[in-house]
């Protein structure tokens, strides 16, 4: 079975959608499909034009110039595409989204004599911050329905986002739930150095550094409660500011802002953490693949309850770890010091949680379902 993913990304670019195309193409590879990646290029980032190889999959770039209102501007995206449709001849489209330059795929010829499938991994919010998203948004429903209503498939990654979202809610009779995984880790990581000296309970917090992520929050959580630290992987816009907080006496050697790291460095930091810290505000943070990856490492997670979010469905409340109300920084400095004044607690829910990835995230379980949902949607007549 030779599938086409369309993804707007693909690592290096960090995100979780992008890392989790990544591992499911591999592990359909892995089980005996041929899977393909058309995604836009980091713009800055030289990668090869041509197709090439990574662990069975082949890889293609469009060149992106610029980006707007979070779109990549990638004007050999089409082309591309019909060119790859046109040599690797998929048998069926898997389109991840968000991503606007799928819209093409509506006047596309070759792409629409193909059954799609579309992977729902989150909605674009009615309440966008930036005017530039404000303007294309009624454009973007309706070409939003357009595609909806011409998928073969349609996959959502929890059954309460599935619920949640206004533009799912009209389809949700053929609409399947796949959650998120991740893979098992292959080798050990090496020793983290980068760990805030004040020591204490370790907290790690791990994603961009956006406004949807909370981190001013956890900032606040953090200085509320001491003895904790705190690492924060990623990067983004909102670095400056947090930058900015990190001289302030209630924080000062208590945080450290490590940015982007390879993937041994963060193996190795949520080996050596003792808690993961999701402070997510909004349904932006749709399902938060960085939990599955905590739980695979053995450790709790402390996590928003955002009504229509899947982090409500990954993480067990007192079993896995802990959900707060979003954006309450007095709530969550409670979670924490939970786990610092109970040294036990900790190792109870970082157990419970690694039984529950191994139970239900695991990508070769993932992996099966979507082929399944292949299988289903080629019958079709």
């Amino acid at each position: 079975m030779r599938v086409l993913h369309l993804s707007k990304y693909f690592p290096p670019h960090a995100g979780g959608i992008e890392r989790y195309v990544q591992l499911l193409a591999r592990a359909q590879a892995a089980a005996g499909l041929s899977p393909a990646v058309l995604a836009h290029g980091t713009r800055g980032r030289p990668r090869p034009r041509r197709v090439w190889r990574e662990d069975g999959v082949r890889l293609a770039e469009a060149r992106t110039f610029a980006e707007l209102a979070f779109t990549p501007l990638s004007p050999s995206w089409p082309a591309r595409l019909s060119r790859l449709i046109q040599r690797f001849a998929p048998d069926l489209l898997h389109i991840h989204l968000p991503n606007p330059w799928a819209f093409c795929l509506l006047a596309m010829p070759a792409a629409r004599r193909l059954p799609w499938v579309l992977h729902w991994h989150a909605d674009v919010p009615d309440e966008v911050r930036r005017w530039s998203m404000r303007l294309a948004l009624p454009a973007y429903r309706r070409l939003e329905r357009a595609l909806l209503a011409r998928a073969d498939a349609v996959i959502a990654t929890s059954s309460v986002y599935a619920g949640s979202s206004s533009a799912l809610r009209a389809h949700a009779h053929r609409v399947d739930v796949v959650p998120l995984a991740v893979a098992a880790t292959a080798t050990p990581a090496p020793a983290v150095t980068e760990w805030p000296a004040a020591g204490g309970l370790r907290l790690l917090s791990v994603g961009r550094l956006t406004y949807y992520k909370g981190l001013q929050v956890l900032l606040d959580a953090v200085s509320r409660t001491p003895g904790c630290s705190l690492l924060v992987i990623g990067e983004g816009e909102d670095r400056a500011a947090l930058e900015r907080r990190l001289s302030e006496p209630a924080l000062a050697g208590r945080v450290h802002l490590a940015g982007a790291v390879d993937d041994a460095m963060l193996e190795a930091a949520y080996r050596d953490a003792d808690v993961l810290c999701l402070a997510s505000l909004d349904r932006a943070e749709a399902f938060g693949l960085v939990l599955l990856e905590a739980m695979r490492a053995g450790r709790p997670c402390i996590a928003s309850r955002v009504p229509g979010s899947g982090m409500t469905e990954v993480v067990e409340h007192e079993a896995s770890g802990l959900l707060v109300a979003p954006g309450d920084a007095a709530a969550l400095a409670a979670a924490i010091a939970r786990y610092r004044d109970d040294p036990g607690l900790g190792p109870r829910h970082g157990a419970s949680g690694r039984a529950r990835w191994e139970a239900r995230f695991r990508i070769d379980a993932g992996e099966a379902a979507i082929s399944a949902i292949y299988r289903r949607v080629l019958r079709k007549p």
